[in-house]
């Protein structure tokens, strides 16, 4: 493990080179695939600097480093610290698990892992291996104590698992059905994605709803039985007479008739119960599911595709 405070001591008086600062532009582009992990770590290493609420979230990820890497480098009298920070935290990444869902032929990590190396490579003339320091160990437990606070989302997801388990022996369906409800507000909740509850407009039943990356989506969820083809014509006419950003996501913990299975609707997408349950075993983030439903129902028109059609 490299030490940070021999690493600050070897920089103090010398400019950090053209050939480390390209690499560890290159590396911090592709050690993440999702653009909120690359913020969210981004905030960890700097100390959630306020150079990161000004940066364009809505650039791609390399004109994102680009940008904060070049802030900094013009500005090493005061932003120094920082960019060795960054420096340091990239050259010794090691856990790409964060790209493996997106990474069907492997290159994804494999560029990563040569990117990172490259940066150590290039920054070896500026860190020196060294035993522990407790300066390196504090610094080291900081970041360490900040990754927990994320990792406390499988604590969350767990919880919320042990609700599905219980609700799936309860015998009043109709108490069933209302703790669904709850649940899958909590799930939306947990990952931000600004949920609401149940409610009646112009006296229809509307099960929930949320936003996903600037789309209102209606919830509807079923459990008593499959969902069949008059449901889903149903839930879409709830959708399509609302504004006309809105879609839908409509959750089946039973799974859908072979009608259903063969509509062709396209206001909506499907989550069953496979999904579900493996959004609470933390083995796909909710956000990632959606983006890649809504992704295939684009491509192909198919409403329905469940997480493990999606995976392989």
């Amino acid at each position: 493990m490299f030490s940070i405070k021999t690493f600050y001591q070897m920089n103090i008086a010398k400019k950090i080179s053209p050939q480390s600062i390209f690499a560890l532009r290159d590396a911090l582009s592709v050690i993440f695939w999702k653009k909120e992990d690359l913020r969210e770590f981004l905030k960890l290493t700097l100390d959630n600097n306020p150079i990161i609420a000004t940066l364009d979230w809505n650039n791609t990820k390399r004109e994102i480093v680009k940008e904060v890497i070049e802030r900094m480098t013009i500005r090493q009298d005061i932003y120094q610290e920082h960019l060795l920070n960054l420096l340091f935290f990239v050259a010794n990444f090691d856990d790409f698990s964060n790209l493996k869902y997106w990474d069907e032929d492997g290159l994804k990590t494999k560029a990563a892992r040569v990117a990172v190396n490259n940066l150590r490579n290039h920054t070896k003339g500026y860190m020196e291996l060294s035993k522990e320091n407790e300066d390196a160990k504090n610094r080291k437990s900081d970041f360490e104590k900040k990754i927990k606070q994320i990792k406390s989302l499988n604590e969350e997801l767990a919880l919320l698992r042990s609700k599905f388990n219980e609700l799936v022996s309860e015998k009043n369906f109709q108490k069933r059905g209302y703790e669904l409800e709850k649940l899958l507000y909590d799930v939306f909740l947990l990952y931000e994605l600004e949920p609401k509850g149940a409610f009646k407009i112009y006296g229809e039943q509307i099960d929930g709803a949320f936003t996903f990356q600037g789309t209102d989506f209606l919830l509807e969820a079923k459990w008593s039985r499959q969902v069949d083809r008059g449901d889903l014509a149903n839930f879409c006419h709830k959708v399509e007479t609302k504004f006309k950003n809105t879609s839908g996501l409509l959750v089946t913990i039973e799974g859908l008739t072979p009608e259903a299975l063969s509509a062709d609707f396209k206001s909506i997408i499907i989550m069953d119960c496979i999904d579900l349950i493996a959004i609470l075993d933390g083995r796909i983030r909710l956000p990632d599911l959606l983006f890649k439903k809504r992704r295939k129902a684009s491509e192909t028109g198919r409403i329905y595709v469940n997480y493990q059609e999606l995976a392989n």
